[in-house]
Formats: C-alpha cells, structure tokens, sequence
C-alpha cells in the first residue's frame, strides 16, 4: 500500500486482526473543508492513503463508531451545540449524513454510546451539563431524553470533559474539569428515556486545580488512569464497582512553565503494559509509562516529542502503532512503538490534513 498525503471503551483487542483498517477522523471545520475524514490504514507497515470525506457538519471534533461500526456519530463542537449521525458504507469507506439535534448545551467536546446502541451521551464543556439521546432502530438520534446540570449557584464552573463506560457498562463516569471531580452513574440498563440515575452514585475529588481531562481504564478493568490537564499529572485509581481509590499521582508534563500545563489524551496498548499522555501548550509531547501489571502503579520511562498540540492519539489494535493527532501543525504523525521499552521512534510517516482532533478505528 502506497503511502500518500491527503488534505482532507477498554477491551482486549485480537491483535491477529486485519492488517488492513478504516482510520476516521474529527477535525475542526466550518462546514465547506473536511470535516470527518476517512483513511484505509495498514496496521502491519503504518502506511496509509485517503479514501473519502465529509464536509457538511460543523466542528465533528469527537466522533464514536457503534459497535457494529455500521453508524458513527459525532459532536457539533460550537456555542449552540449538536450531536450527528452517519451511516458507515464499509464496502466503499463512505459516510452518509443521517440527522443531527441541538445537544441543548455548549461546546460538546466529547461523545460516547453504550454497546447496545440505545442511547448516545454527550459531555458539553462551556454547558458544564450533560446530554442523553435515545437511538432509532435505524441508527438515527431521537430528540434529547435527559440534561443534567451540574452547574449550582455556589459553584457555578463545571466544565464537563468526558463520558467514560465501565468496563461492565453498569456506570457512566464523568470528568468536570471545572470543579476537580469525577462523577459516577449507575445506568438504567433497561431504560428507554432516564438512562441515567439520579444524582450521581458517588463523586470523586480530585486535588484542586487538577483538572481532570479524559479517561482510561486498563484491560483487567481494574485500574483507571485521568489525565489532569491544568496540573499536568496522571491519576491513577483502583476501581471496583463503582468506588475510586486514588491510588498514585505521576507527572506528565514536565515543563517549568509559569502558564498553565495542557495536558491532553490518554490511553494503554491493548496488553496494558504502556500508557502514554500527551501534553500541549510548551514542550510539546508524549509522556511514556510502564504498567506495573500487579498493582497498576506507573513508572516514567521517556518523553517523545511530537508536533505542535498534540490533542489526541490512538493506537493500533495490534499495539504497533501510535498516531498522533496535532491540532496546530495539521497533521498525524505516525510513531512505532518499541513492544520491549514502549517507546517511540518516528517514523516519518504523516498524514496532512486541516486541524485534526480525534481519530478512530473501523475495522474493514
């Protein structure tokens, strides 16, 4: 395969699968340059090329694909706010418009579905609110079924940055960057309006000025790590049905810097031996950790240097590749990654395209 430059939940992965798969990716866009691009990736070599996109929706920043990748659905990331549908033609790797709703709270910066494909949720950072949306049989979004609001008068900065499925699906957890905490929900498993109960189960402070960002939960389950973007720390918790003990807090961005830390996205290799977060605004990079596979704790064992904002990266299935998303240089770099030390080497390899910010895997 040809590699060309194009403008344009946490379980095991079978690492025997398909060398060759779709790469879908969120950018920010106006509506006229591609906003959900598509890409046939080959696992196996890290080589790549373009195969279709689409323009017609503003800001798909965060995007997730459905469980039998027949349907991706993403956030309209602006002040009014919205969430899309598209179907997924994977015998030509083309996206189709279906229907788009107001999310009823701004700036929706992240999206996820339970694996039953009954309802979508949206974390909403300037609404400090979250959203629920039932799903049609067809895969179309009904209107909105529930908003809560976590803004109250004494405490009015929630700033609502992910929305995270246990391993099990039994509970929902939320980071509000604003207010230092993560909230947990129980969910009505056989719900077909409040999918969510009410108030939330339990919520986790962090230390103030933590900032916690996204989510990560290691293969066993039992272990989650939160990325705080202002402190620029990993936390990491042991987790058991719902209950968060912080367990160790690690540095991730490293920088001396008297403006506040940036840090970004975080995940594991699918065997839960490495996890990587990234870190913007200075010092540009990927922090990289060892898994003590015991008792989860991390170690630091190096730092890879990447373009400008690094946002987002994904990794592939077969624990190869790292791709890194960077939101100001306009490109993805593509990283190997070392299966001995976990670290990086860059292979040069990128793709170019306009402002990318979440990328996602389909398999072909």
């Amino acid at each position: 395969m040809l590699c060309v430059a194009s403008y344009s939940a946490c379980t095991p992965v079978n690492k025997n699968i398909d060398t060759n798969m779709f790469l879908l990716v969120g950018s920010y866009s106006d509506g006229t340059t591609p906003g959900i691009s598509v890409y046939n990736f080959d696992i196996q070599t890290g080589d790549y090329v373009y195969v279709s996109d689409i323009k017609q929706i503003e800001n798909p920043s965060y995007l997730v694909v459905s469980q039998d990748e027949l349907m991706v659905y993403s956030v309209n990331e602006t002040q009014e706010g919205g969430v899309s549908s598209f179907n997924f033609n994977k015998n030509e790797g083309v996206l189709s418009f279906v229907n788009s709703q107001p999310a009823y709270g701004a700036s929706p910066c992240y999206i996820n579905m339970d694996k039953n494909k009954n309802f979508i949720v949206t974390a909403n950072y300037s609404g400090g609110n979250i959203s629920v949306f039932p799903l049609d049989t067809d895969g179309s979004i009904k209107p909105l079924s529930m908003n809560i609001d976590m803004i109250i008068p004494d405490s009015p900065n929630s700033r609502m940055h992910t929305a995270v499925f246990s391993p099990d699906e039994s509970r929902l957890l939320i980071t509000d960057l604003g207010k230092d905490n993560i909230y947990t929900f129980i969910i009505n498993q056989n719900a077909t309006e409040s999918f969510l109960e009410l108030p939330p189960e339990s919520v986790t402070k962090l230390d103030q000025g933590s900032g916690p960002r996204h989510l990560a939960f290691h293969p066993n389950g039992k272990f989650l790590y939160c990325i705080n973007e202002l402190s620029g720390t990993v936390t990491f918790f042991n987790y058991n049905e719902g209950e968060l003990l912080a367990t160790q807090t690690i540095v991730s961005d490293t920088t001396q810097s008297s403006r506040r830390k940036g840090s970004a996205d975080i995940h594991l290799t699918s065997d839960g031996r490495f996890l990587y977060s990234s870190n913007r605004i200075k010092n540009d990079g990927i922090a990289i950790f060892s898994v003590n596979s015991e008792n989860g704790m991390l170690t630091s064992v190096g730092y890879q240097s990447t373009g400008i904002h690094p946002r987002n990266f994904l990794i592939t299935p077969n624990d190869k590749f790292l791709l890194c998303a960077n939101l100001n240089s306009n490109n993805i770099q593509i990283f190997e990654i070392d299966p001995d030390t976990g670290l990086l080497n860059n292979t040069g390899k990128e793709i170019i395209l306009d402002k990318p910010v979440c990328m996602k895997w389909a398999e072909k």
